[in-house]
């Protein structure tokens, strides 16, 4: 369970810039990534967050709280980085194909909460898959799959 009351009390002290525990890296990693193609269209919409939110709560099993806590983490993670690489290499390292292939989901679920995918979004959609290791075809199917459960 992801703890990061302990991350931020760790952050004050300036003890640590990353949480020690990997399941919490590999999830502020995965919430950034989703916050990248968020705000990939220069336009974070509240459709965007608030299926962050839920997407985050759903798949790591966090509460409302926690979800926020780890939404404010990642954001600042992101702003951090200079590049994707290392939220793409914790997910990677750290994930099964399977695994992978859900993250691209939560990425096009992400894509699709306002309606529509940007010509930037598209671009790096394409990107993301090629640093987490998935194949063209494997980044297909998870967006056939949102599509499909869209339209449900």
């Amino acid at each position: 369970m992801l703890n990061l009351n302990r991350f931020f009390a760790s952050q004050e002290n300036g003890v640590e810039s990353v949480p020690k525990d990997e399941t919490e890296r590999v999830q502020v990693a995965t919430c950034a990534l989703l916050l990248e193609i968020g705000h990939s269209d220069e336009e974070f919409s509240d459709a965007e967050r608030d299926t962050i939110l839920e997407i985050v709560q759903r798949e790591f099993d966090l509460s409302k709280e926690l979800a926020h806590e780890l939404l404010d983490l990642s954001k600042k993670e992101r702003e951090k980085s200079i590049d994707l690489w290392q939220f793409a290499k914790a997910i990677r390292q750290n994930y099964s194909v399977e695994d992978k292939t859900k993250v691209m989901e939560t990425i096009w679920e992400v894509i699709y909460a306002d309606g529509t995918l940007d010509p930037h979004e598209d671009y790096l959609v394409h990107k993301l898959s090629k640093l987490l290791g998935l194949s063209h075809k494997q980044l297909i199917d998870a967006k056939l799959r949102v599509s499909r459960n869209k339209r449900e």
